[in-house]
């Protein structure tokens, strides 16, 4: 096995708590099930969000789907004029025994034209 490091990304319609967690939890659940990604695998997940998001710590939502041992840590995007609004994005690191190419990065929601170079 090696350390592998996984994308996904999604859209907020409200800067609302209920909002955050059920879009983060949708999001990193796809993200371990697309993938096949056991729970004891995760080394470290990383979330930023956009400035207009701060009703919720994306951290918080993901501790709700069990992975409260997990080292968790949320950050502030970089505020680029022509950036994605309620955008939260994440990269999870974990042990895997795929090739890179074979990784399914996840875009939900609004995000799915940041990468149209990932298959579905």
């Amino acid at each position: 096995m090696r350390l592998l490091a996984l994308r996904g990304a999604t859209t907020c319609n409200e800067d609302t708590k209920e909002e955050i967690e059920r879009k983060t939890q949708a999001l990193v659940s796809a993200m371990l099930e697309r993938n096949s990604i056991l729970h004891d695998d995760l080394v470290s997940i990383l979330f930023t969000a956009t400035d207009d998001l701060h009703a919720e710590f994306p951290a918080t939502a993901a501790r709700a789907l069990g992975l409260g041992d997990v080292p968790l840590i949320c950050a502030r995007e970089l505020g680029i004029t022509h950036g994605m609004p309620m955008t939260i994005r994440v990269m999870m690191h974990f042990y895997g025994d795929q090739p890179r190419k074979e990784l399914h990065h996840v875009y939900l929601e609004g995000t799915r034209i940041l990468r149209d170079d990932l298959p579905e």
